[in-house]
């Protein structure tokens, strides 16, 4: 069930300076010296990239074992050793001892006292690790990886700590981390060099994680509901199942042109078709389109399918999945948004669209489907184009009155038949379509419909939809002769929907760029 997207933005941001620069090839000082250390350790016989330092424990597990409950002559009296690895992430020498800080991929676990661990620190004495691994200090930078075996102790500042008695340097850092630790803020590197954001940025790192505890749970939903996971294909021979313009691309040994993905809302309806009656698939899509802070050509969607289901019946399960979403990973309902609070909990509003425009400021019901009228407002408002349907009109003027306006979760639903190819006509006025699609924010975030299970019917809108693609629309659907015959051999009564994955961790993590919840987004190209 493919979104319904308005036309997204080229994206303007570029960064002359990241672009008047060539990351893999610029070497400056800093790059020589710890290249040099790095040789330096190969001539001591010292793998500066070794691969044998076998770790017992986390940073998180440690100080949750060894925390704060504990104190100095308790852990003084403890015996046991542990090997634990990190990232060096601050020096102080002093003399023959030296106190490190490391922080590995459990920093940001909650500790005895349910805050964040955050960083370990190592304590080194020349005379317990020896004066050769004590020397290795000297070719060690912040950002290397060490590896250190030792007991826990407690300083006298009452900082849990690790007393080394063996200390190793695993993996040497040619280039220095930025910003001394304080976080990289520039946008281009942080999007570019997403690694370097993951390294010093802890809101990052919770964002990506809260991705995935989302993810996992809504999985583990529809499973506990009794739908299979399924996966389908993801270059197809006709880009369906949305209204958008696809990537194309070629198989040589077949020789035959391809399509990737728009969604896979055709292939998954011939698996109703087939006696699958309940499938979900989290699957990535690909549109050949703008680029803005709520579109990225490639993005994750999730698309479920149920025989003998409805449009009234994903309202109430859609409501129920983000509801209990949010109170599973977040512990809470209530969410914020930018300038917005936002309340997940069920049930959500529901509006017709000729009643939405009408409520935010727009023409009346009657006035919104008269052609003339209709067409004099958009005039007006500047958005009419040659070859508007009535459907057509009747988005526009959503999207203008109502659509920012919707900032609690709302469904709107009743849209007209000649914008929704997919979607079975509503019995009781067949100009429209038994569909919805969900608000948040003034953003669409799923999208769902009575499934057209009419053979005859779907043919019929797939040839209007080529009469409109010879129109010149680009983003109009194209026969699927395939699909039409799946159809033939009979598709029960059936519910589907789409919901946005990158969206939704947008609006749980509070980040308002779409950039920020995918690990690495697409950029304009620097050279």
């Amino acid at each position: 069930m493919a979104f319904r997207l308005t036309k997204p933005s080229l994206d303007p941001s570029s960064s002359a300076r990241y672009a008047a620069r060539d990351p893999m090839t610029e070497r400056d000082e800093q790059y020589e010296q710890r290249l040099r250390k790095t040789n330096e350790l190969r001539e001591l016989g010292i793998d500066p990239y070794a691969n044998d330092f076998a770790v017992d424990t986390t940073v998180a597990a440690f100080v949750k074992r060894y925390g704060s409950e504990q104190s100095a002559a308790a852990l003084d009296a403890v015996t046991e050793k542990h090997a634990v690895a990190g990232r060096v992430v601050a020096v102080n020498l002093m003399g023959k001892a030296a106190f490190l800080r490391i922080q590995d991929g459990t920093t940001d676990d909650l500790g005895p006292n349910n805050e964040p661990v955050g960083k370990l620190q190592i304590y080194l004495k020349k005379d317990r690790v020896g004066e050769k691994a004590f020397e290795l200090l000297k070719h060690m930078d912040i950002g290397d990886f060490i590896g250190v075996v030792g007991a826990p102790m407690r300083t006298k500042t009452g900082e849990l700590s690790i007393a080394a008695d063996q200390f190793r340097i695993l993996t040497k850092t040619l280039r220095p981390l930025p910003e001394k630790w304080h976080g990289v803020t520039d946008t281009e590197i942080r999007y570019r060099q997403r690694y370097l954001d993951l390294v010093s940025n802890a809101e990052t790192r919770r964002i990506f994680r809260t991705r995935s505890r989302l993810v996992h749970w809504i999985r583990d939903y529809f499973v506990k509901n009794d739908f299979l996971e399924v996966e389908t294909p993801m270059m197809h021979p006709i880009a369906g199942g949305a209204a958008a313009r696809p990537f194309k691309t070629h198989h040589n040994t077949l020789d035959v042109d391809l399509y990737l993905r728009i969604a896979p809302e055709l292939y998954l309806k011939r698996l109703v078709v087939g006696g699958l009656e309940r499938v979900f698939e989290i699957n990535r899509n690909f549109r050949n389109e703008g680029i803005s802070t709520f579109h990225n050509p490639e993005f994750t969607m999730l698309e479920s399918y149920e025989a003998y289901s409805d449009y009234q019946k994903l309202m109430r399960f859609i409501e129920e999945l983000l509801s209990g979403a949010a109170q599973a990973v977040l512990g809470t309902t209530n969410i914020r948004f930018g300038e917005h609070e936002i309340s997940m909990a069920a049930p959500f509003e529901r509006l017709s669209m000729l009643e939405a425009i009408h409520k935010h400021g727009g023409p009346s019901p009657e006035d919104s489907r008269d052609e003339d009228k209709s067409t004099a407002i958009l005039k007006k408002l500047g958005l009419w184009q040659k070859g508007m349907t009535g459907g057509a009109r009747v988005v526009a003027l959503f999207e203008h009155f109502a659509e920012p306006k919707l900032i609690q979760p709302t469904f709107v639903y009743d849209f007209p038949l000649d914008v929704s190819p997919l979607a079975r006509k509503k019995p009781s006025n067949p100009w429209f379509v038994d569909r919805f699609e969900l608000f948040v924010a003034g953003r669409e975030f799923a999208n769902g419909f009575s499934e057209l299970n009419d053979p005859l019917d779907q043919k019929a809108r797939f040839e209007g939809q080529l009469a409109q693609r010879e129109a010149g629309d680009q983003e109009a659907h194209q026969m699927d002769e395939d699909y039409v015959r799946a159809l033939e051999h009979g598709m029960p009564p059936t519910g589907g929907f789409g919901l946005g994955i990158d969206r939704l961790v947008m609006l749980f993590t509070n980040a308002l760029s779409i950039r920020e919840v995918i690990l690495f987004p697409q950029l304009r190209r620097t050279t």
